[in-house]
């Protein structure tokens, strides 16, 4: 079976974006994401993309009117609510924080040291996805 120290990570997180090309460029600025791979479609739209993050990684692309596509709902069109958060491990979480909130990060949870170790906080990105952010790492817990 593979592991996360053999393969990076093996929960991959995927989003739709109305605009994934703009989204894309966010992710990067605002919370340090890297382009690993991106795959246009003949229109120019964002098939596929992956981006990462030290070893972990999300996939995106826009927003599809498929079958696949029409088992998922953009955050704008449920009321702001989301059913799942990715939570991201990042070193300095202070610093991120920062960076996030000077790109125009939506704050929804301020940073803060919490009782369980490290520290966090979470937001919502330009298209209202909802993220964490923390220094504390599960796979390094005492």
């Amino acid at each position: 079976m593979p592991t996360s120290a053999t393969t990076g990570s093996t929960i991959i997180p995927g989003l739709r974006y109305r605009d994934a090309h703009a989204a894309i460029d966010w992710l990067c600025k605002a919370f340090g994401f890297e382009k690993h791979a991106v795959y246009e479609n003949d229109q120019g739209g964002v098939e596929h993309a992956q981006l990462s993050y030290g070893s972990g990684m999300i996939m995106l692309g826009d927003v599809r009117d498929n079958e696949f596509g029409r088992h998922m709902a953009q955050p704008e069109e449920v009321g702001g609510r989301e059913t799942q958060c990715p939570y991201v491990v990042v070193a300095n979480c202070k610093s991120h924080y920062q960076q996030a909130r000077d790109m125009g990060a939506v704050i929804v949870d301020d940073y803060a040291e919490k009782d369980y170790g490290g520290a966090g906080y979470s937001c919502r990105d330009p298209e209202g996805h909802l993220w964490s952010f923390g220094s504390y790492d599960p796979w390094h817990a005492s």
